[in-house]
């Protein structure tokens, strides 16, 4: 069937009239999801390099623009255009090749912590994520939360003043805590103390930590400390790191004589037969999960011990109150306990 000349241009019209409309159709048009796009990549990199050279200059590391475009997972020619947008917009100043941030980029870094630490917090207390995922889960939603956001999971969370690894979380107002403690790396032997913070960067050194079940709230005595190696005893166990990996935790020295509790074990190394009580529950243990035990009577002075053992050991059901109560080995370790 022939289309007659006027219908054709008036089918014509409408499909390019259609075509524009979805172009350009204002916020939800592709031109304009191309361009919100670009702009979100834009702000994330600029977040990226403000919470980088705020970790650099508490380190006291000088930040040399070469090792920052080599850390940062960007392009050479992307991060030197956002640089200079950043120096333009007085976030950064450039001296040379040597990068600081300036009032106005330290007060905007804050606020990307503050976020990326409130909502580790979240993840610890409030879902089941592996403590491995916290980090990375956190670095993409402090990108996404605004400023009243951020202020309302504060206050959801109870507004904490530590993040899961024992790093200060910023105020709403910008105060910022120190840590206090000492690297377990440089502690002589015989030191006591009690584990306080845990870095979670590098990733690789974190996980190493993460493997040997170490806990933040935990008391340890080093017992060696060495070029090769720090070893320290804690909750009835042995731990043997790299002074490389020791450094990544901080340790709040006990100053006064402290009576270190050599019968405070772990509750996985209690061995069918023997009986116990609880002391406690480590700090590792959280939200949900730490009422749960709570409330199935895991409290200080209570009796337990083991009931049933799976065939391959883990999990393990423990007797508490009358009631049989399985749990995992990971679990265990977090619980103390004094051998009768």
């Amino acid at each position: 069937m022939n289309i007659s000349q006027p219908l054709y241009n008036l089918i014509l019209f409408v499909l390019l009239a259609g075509l524009l409309y979805f172009l350009f159709r204002p916020t939800k048009g592709w031109f304009w999801i191309i361009q919100n796009s670009v702009r979100t990549d834009q702000k994330t990199i600029t977040e990226d390099i403000l919470k980088q050279m705020y970790t650099w200059e508490n380190q006291g590391v000088v930040i040399f623009k070469e090792d920052l475009i080599k850390s940062l997972k960007y392009s050479d020619g992307t991060l030197e255009d956002v640089l200079e947008t950043m120096e333009k917009s007085m976030l950064i100043t450039q001296t040379e090749e040597v990068l600081e941030l300036t009032p106005s980029g330290r007060s905007y870094a804050i606020k990307i912590v503050r976020v990326h630490r409130l909502w580790e917090k979240y993840l610890a207390e409030k879902t089941g994520f592996e403590k491995s995922e916290w980090h990375h889960r956190a670095e993409k939603m402090e990108h996404r939360l605004s400023h009243e956001e951020t202020n309302m999971l504060a206050t959801q969370l109870g507004n904490p003043m530590y993040d899961p690894h024992g790093d200060p979380i910023p105020t709403h107002e910008g105060d910022v805590l120190d840590i206090e403690g000492e690297s377990l790396a440089d502690l002589e032997i015989d030191t006591v103390g009690k584990i306080v913070h845990i870095e979670d960067e590098p990733d690789v050194i974190y996980r190493q930590i993460l493997a040997e079940n170490i806990h933040i709230g935990s008391q340890i005595r080093v017992v060696e400390n060495s070029k090769q190696r720090v070893l320290f005893y804690s909750e009835g166990e042995e731990f043997v790191l790299a002074p490389e990996v020791a450094k990544n935790i901080t340790i709040q020295v006990f100053e006064t004589e402290v009576v270190f509790e050599e019968d405070a074990v772990r509750l996985s190394s209690l061995k069918k037969g023997e009986e116990a009580e609880i002391i406690g529950i480590s700090k590792e243990f959280r939200g949900d999960g730490r009422r749960r035990l709570l409330d199935l009577g895991f409290v200080k002075g209570t009796p337990i011990k083991i009931d049933l053992v799976s065939p391959l050991s883990n999990p393990k059901a423990y007797l508490v109150k009358g009631t049989t109560i399985a749990l995992r080995e990971d679990q265990a370790a977090k619980i103390l306990i004094k051998k009768r």
